[in-house]
């Protein structure tokens, strides 16, 4: 096997194919890089860990096609070491030699035959625009549970009703639900899914800002599988067990109070006051006519207090957040004012975002939180 081709078009393959390698896999094969250079001048990477699988597929100059196995994360760091010229890479005997420039490398090969077949993916059950998926997945994402102990919180439920996808997740103290639409290969589709978190996050980062994205999930659960693939990008991920929480039932039917703030000031006041906040103890917004008031900290302790201007519809309200949670909600907003409901003191608030001051909100996202006792 021998080809050749640009420096950074193979660090970027590279680092994007080994970017899910498991930092302590089951089996040392496991490391491992595909490499597949083919006779028409196409060149493969991927990598599989029996939960996960990526492939990239990229145009290169082949001399020799042929196939070989090598240490994923070191192949990363040393194509991204190499200075910015043509790389030459080749197999010898047992070794895969990495040359540019002056710099070359001798790695050793791993036995491509024990390698596991990458899953076959579903049949593609929609397209979407890939800026808006990676959107989605960001608000989502934040709320999802980062305890491996609770594998199902880990993971974001996507519901597919015909044109309109949903996805949600939540670590028990916040709730975040996005919806979206996009092409779906049949109008009366309906399907569930439960996507690992950190898969979805990886898929949002690789995704070329215009380009679309094919999603594929089989309408059944034998395959228990859901593929994404955008620009010759390929990921697959298993699918998380067991039932979701019915976590739609938490957002209330009515709230009495209703608060708007801007959003940007609202978020550098927050991690201001935030800094004198001990360990679990909240920050406290107290809303009034015309403006709320944050204050952190009590008695001895170090305090903080700072007034911003708010629109209020309802009573005057005191209630105090988590400021982590309460950060990751007005970030994951994406607009120039944050509208906060109330139902009182003690029961979630609802977080979504809008545009102006008297505008309408955005309900495609909603961020749920849920108050800590002052």
């Amino acid at each position: 096997m021998k080809f050749h081709l640009d420096r950074g078009v193979l660090a970027d393959a590279v680092s994007w194919a080994t970017r899910t390698l498991p930092v302590r896999p089951a089996m040392p094969i496991l490391q491992g890089v595909r490499i597949v250079a083919d006779a028409s001048g196409e060149l493969q990477l991927s990598t599989f860990d029996y939960e996960v699988s990526a492939q990239i597929t990229l145009a290169a100059e082949v001399d020799q096609p042929g196939e070989v196995l090598v240490q994923g994360r070191m192949l990363s760091d040393i194509v991204r070491a190499l200075p910015n010229k043509s790389v030459s890479v080749a197999l010898e005997g047992t070794k895969l030699q990495v040359t540019c420039g002056s710099a070359r490398f001798a790695l050793a090969t791993l036995p491509v035959e024990e390698y596991p077949q990458l899953p076959v993916m579903p049949e593609v059950a929609g397209t979407v625009d890939a800026h808006t998926l990676a959107e989605a997945i960001g608000q989502v994402t934040v709320a999802a549970s980062k305890d491996d102990t609770l594998p199902l919180l880990t993971g974001v439920r996507m519901e597919i009703e015909g044109e309109k996808v949903t996805l949600m997740a939540t670590d028990r103290y916040r709730l975040a639900l996005r919806e979206l639409t996009w092409n779906p290969a049949s109008p009366s589709a309906e399907m569930t899914a439960l996507v690992r978190g950190r898969t979805l996050q990886e898929v949002a980062r690789s995704l070329s800002t215009g380009a679309s994205v094919d999603i594929a999930l089989a309408d059944d659960s034998a395959a228990h599988l859901i593929g994404f693939e955008s620009s010759g990008r390929r990921t697959t991920s298993t699918l998380v067990d067991g039932d979701y929480p019915p976590v739609r039932r938490l957002f209330p039917d009515h709230t009495a109070i209703t608060a708007v703030v801007a959003t940007a000031p609202l978020i550098e006041a927050v991690k201001r006051v935030s800094l004198v906040a001990e360990r679990n103890t909240p920050v406290r917004l107290s809303f009034t006519e015309g403006q709320v008031a944050l204050e952190a900290g009590a008695g001895d302790d170090a305090q903080a207090s700072e007034v911003l201007e708010a629109q209020l519809e309802g009573e005057d309200l005191v209630v105090g957040f988590n400021s982590g949670f309460l950060l990751d909600g007005l970030g994951a907003l994406g607009t120039d004012f944050a509208r906060l409901t109330f139902t009182d003191s003690i029961k979630p608030s609802v977080m979504s975002g809008q545009d102006s001051l008297e505008g309408s909100p955005d309900a495609s996202y909603r961020y749920l939180l849920m108050p800590m006792r002052i």
